[in-house]
């Protein structure tokens, strides 16, 4: 069974900007952390990072490779994902620092591509937030 890792966006409000954000700069899709996973294999069996975004869980995208880069004090983690990003039910999600661990039992759902497009992600948020979706 699969473990996840769940990462906050910074200075991203939705999957939209964020692909822009790659899109403009050429940019790899590549999370750059200063910690490197302890449980690297476990991770590798078909984990995702799920990325949280104004509070709530958004998308994921499959993670394909975890490397320690440079040594010592200077030493960074990369974490390589999948640029197809995959969006899933909204989960609200409160701040925290670094990534965490996401077991596969605490997972949103994926949402089908007729699902993503029937309804924005604030009026989403906003209905959850209420209890009425």
């Amino acid at each position: 069974m699969p473990l996840h890792i769940i990462k906050l966006v910074v200075g991203c409000d939705n999957i939209e900007e964020l692909v822009a954000w790659h899109a403009e700069a050429d940019r790899p899709w590549i999370m750059h952390t200063r910690m490197t996973p302890k449980r690297i294999d476990e991770v590798m069996d078909g984990g995702s990072l799920y990325r949280v975004m104004k509070g709530q869980i958004l998308c994921r995208q499959t993670i394909l490779k975890i490397e320690t880069v440079g040594e010592g004090q200077a030493s960074r983690c990369e974490v390589t994902v999948d640029p197809t990003i995959v969006r899933v039910a909204p989960t609200p999600r409160r701040p925290f620092q670094g990534w965490r661990y996401l077991k596969n039992e605490d997972v949103p759902p994926d949402l089908t591509e007729a699902e993503a497009a029937e309804m924005p992600a604030e009026l989403a948020r906003q209905l959850r937030e209420l209890g009425a979706w």
